[in-house]
C-alpha cells in the first residue's frame, strides 16, 4: 500500500485547509520526506515483528501519534493502540478516541484507555485542590503520577514494547533519543518519528488526510491535560506551552525516562 493510498471513507480535513489552519502553515516536507516515511514504517514492522502480541502504541492523541496510528491501520499492524485519559484532557483531545474507531473503523481499530484510579484523584484534589500543579513541581509531578503514570503501567504491564510519537525537534530534552531505546524498566522503546521535522509531520496529515486535534490549529504543537497546556507564541520552542510556569529541566511527566 502507498503512502497516499486512501484508508476510511471519513476525515476531519477533507477538502482544501483552511486558511490559519496547521496544515496551511506548516505543510512543507523535508528534502528526505519519502526516506524517512520508509524508515518509520519499517521499524513499525519490526516492532510488530520482535513483540507480536505483546507491543502498544502509547498515544498521547497529537498529530505526531495521529500519524503513527494511520500507519499502524494502514499497513494493518498487528500492533494495540493505547492511550490515557486523564480525567483532565481538552473535550477537542478526548473526543479523538471515537474519531479514530470510526475513521478507521474498516480495520477494526479498537483504542485501550486508562484512567486513574478515581479514589486517588479524587483524594488527591481533596487534599492538594484543583490547581495544585501550579504550587510546586512536586505537586504537579504528584498529579502526573496519578493520572499519567500509574495508568500507563497498567497499560504496559503485559507488554514487551511500546512505540512512542516522540521527536528530536520537540525539546532540548529529546534531543539525544534514538529510534530504539530501552526504557527504565528494559522494555524496548520504539520512537519511529524521531528524524521528522514539523515541515513532515504537517505534509503527512495533508497528504493522507488524517484526522487531528483542532487544537494544533490555535498554535498548541504539544497538548497535554487542560490545566498544562497553553498555545505558543512565534519562536517559543514545540513544548514551550507545556508546564509554562516551570523551568525547561523539568518539563516532562515522567512517561518518557531518557536512559542514556
Amino acid at each position: 500500500m502507498s503512502e497516499t493510498s486512501s484508508l476510511g471513507s471519513s476525515s476531519l480535513i477533507g477538502g482544501p485547509a483552511p486558511a490559519g489552519s496547521a496544515i496551511t502553515l506548516y505543510n512543507h516536507p523535508s528534502a528526505d520526506y519519502a526516506a524517512k516515511v520508509h524508515a518509520t514504517i519499517e521499524l513499525l514492522k519490526a516492532a510488530a515483528f520482535e513483540h507480536p502480541g505483546k507491543v502498544v502504541q502509547a498515544t498521547s492523541l497529537g498529530v505526531e501519534d495521529m500519524i503513527v496510528t494511520d500507519l499502524i491501520a494502514r499497513y494493518q499492524l498487528p500492533i494495540a493502540i493505547g492511550t490515557l485519559e486523564t480525567g483532565k484532557l481538552h473535550a477537542e483531545t478526548a473526543s479523538l478516541i471515537g474519531t479514530i474507531e470510526t475513521h478507521y473503523a474498516d480495520v477494526g481499530l479498537h483504542v485501550e484507555v486508562y484512567k486513574p484510579v478515581q479514589e486517588a484523584a479524587i483524594e488527591f484534589v481533596k487534599r492538594n485542590g484543583e490547581k495544585a500543579m501550579y504550587e510546586s513541581i512536586d505537586l504537579r509531578k504528584a498529579c502526573c503520577g496519578i493520572r499519567k503514570l500509574e495508568p500507563l503501567s497498567r497499560m504496559l504491564a503485559e507488554r514487551t514494547a511500546w512505540i512512542t510519537g516522540l521527536r528530536r525537534e520537540q525539546s532540548n530534552n529529546r534531543g539525544d533519543m534514538a529510534a530504539r531505546e530501552q526504557d527504565d524498566k528494559g522494555r524496548a522503546k520504539f520512537n519511529p518519528m524521531i528524524d521528522w521535522t514539523w515541515g513532515d509531520v504537517w505534509h503527512y496529515v495533508s497528504v493522507n488526510h488524517v484526522p487531528y486535534n483542532p487544537l494544533h490549529d490555535q498554535f498548541m504543537p504539544s497538548i497535554g491535560c487542560e490545566p498544562c497546556t497553553r498555545a505558543i507564541a512565534v519562536g517559543e520552542d514545540f513544548r514551550a506551552g507545556r508546564w509554562w510556569w516551570e523551568d525547561e529541566k523539568a518539563k516532562e511527566c515522567g512517561l518518557h525516562v531518557h536512559k542514556n
